[in-house]
């Protein structure tokens, strides 16, 4: 693991740990002063003139935590594996850099990447339909296997469901957390946790022993917005924390999309509402969203296209060779139909028809279930699917 923190990191770090001062309050210190060191160094009669700061919070700030503090949480930081970055290092997402509120630091466990900065958040209701889940994890399956990060928030439901889509597909995930990184909340979510850790990361700016509470959220929710391009709501009722994270996307001038629902549904009543007011673009394919991220869509959409193209050639070299092969009933995509082939009736893991495909995981699992949509395959208890018999 790379250090803990850079030493420009402590100071800011000291900042973030200060009573009084939050993001918006920080980033007028910075305008003010130049940057986090020079505004150490303010009278108080000097940092009132920054808004927001009267007398009492000038002295709050220049008294500062004391150092003990200060070293104790690195410590905490350290003995977790954690690392805690600040809008002056190197790999501060570029996301959050953008936003006027951008957290002072971030506690991260896991490693960013630069290519993160290709990501798309799927948020939505924690008592969630068997309607909602699925399409969480089908957003989460397509968008990874289309190579963008899907940021969400951890919590059960529909978070939860869009994570399992993403890790399962072998993408990146990120989970911004709404406490502090000693421990996973919920409980019940910490074996998909540690799966993101394996090709993702843990996020919150919330010190180290933060514990659970209902005002962390919607703070939680700016991060989540704030560092991706746009937000997918699937979903959320009338009053859902998801709309928070949607209007939140809308202010970073960041894409909002929707899943459309069932319109009696109250689970829906969010997300149909979101389309209905010209909130949201109503989204039923990966495609409805490529086409209103711009360049990055196109962009996105060559990398899959190349990868469906190389799937095609595949397949019809397959069956030049073997002219008496059993074809699959059409019609059919050429990923489908190559899915189909390498599936038998006998079942087998999921991950094996991952790896035997030869194309993007996305693809592939957007596959199975146009497949099994289609009544050709079965899916079956321990992640096993199966063609389905003539009879």
């Amino acid at each position: 693991m790379s250090e803990v923190i850079s030493n420009i990191g402590r100071v800011y770090l000291r900042w973030a740990l200060t009573d009084g001062v939050g993001p918006l309050l920080f980033s007028r210190l910075l305008v003010q002063f130049g940057d986090a060191e020079r505004a150490l160094g303010a009278a108080a009669s000097e940092l009132q003139l920054v808004k927001g700061i009267g007398e009492e919070t000038a002295g709050k700030i220049l008294r500062g935590p004391a150092q003990e503090t200060l070293e104790r949480e690195i410590e905490e930081a350290s003995r977790h594996r954690v690392r805690i970055i600040c809008r002056a290092d190197p790999d501060y997402p570029e996301g959050l850099k953008r936003i006027p509120d951008a957290p002072i630091v971030l506690y991260l466990k896991g490693e960013l990447r630069a290519t993160d900065a290709i990501a798309l958040a799927i948020v939505g209701s924690r008592r969630c339909t068997i309607y909602g889940s699925e399409q969480a994890r089908r957003f989460g399956e397509l968008l990874a296997g289309a190579g963008f990060t899907v940021v969400s928030g951890l919590a059960r439901g529909i978070d939860a469901f869009a994570h399992h889509g993403a890790v399962e597909a072998g993408g990146r995930s990120i989970a911004v957390m709404g406490r502090g990184l000693t421990e996973v909340y919920p409980p019940e979510n910490a074996a998909l946790a540690s799966k993101i850790l394996e090709n993702g990361a843990w996020v919150t700016e919330l010190p180290m022993q933060a514990a659970v509470r209902a005002e962390n959220f919607p703070s939680r929710n700016r991060i989540i917005a704030g560092m991706t391009l746009g937000t997918l709501v699937v979903e959320a009722a009338a009053r859902s924390g998801a709309l928070i994270t949607a209007r939140l996307a809308s202010e970073y001038n960041r894409e909002v999309f929707a899943v459309p629902g069932r319109v009696q549904d109250p689970m829906s009543f969010g997300t149909n509402a979101l389309i209905r007011d010209g909130a949201a673009k109503l989204v039923m394919s990966l495609e409805d969203i490529l086409d209103e991220l711009g360049e990055v869509g196109e962009r996105m959409r060559r990398v899959i296209d190349t990868g469906a193209s190389r799937a095609s050639a595949t397949n019809d070299a397959a069956q030049s060779e073997e002219p008496g092969a059993a074809r699959p009933p059409g019609p059919l995509s050429a990923a489908e139909s190559r899915v189909y082939e390498i599936l038998g009736y006998d079942p087998v893991l999921q991950d094996v028809v991952l790896r035997a495909a030869e194309l993007p995981a996305g693809e592939v699992l957007a596959a199975l279930t146009a497949l099994e949509l289609k009544g050709l395959v079965r899916r079956l208890p321990g992640n096993l699917v199966v063609r389905r018999g003539t009879t």
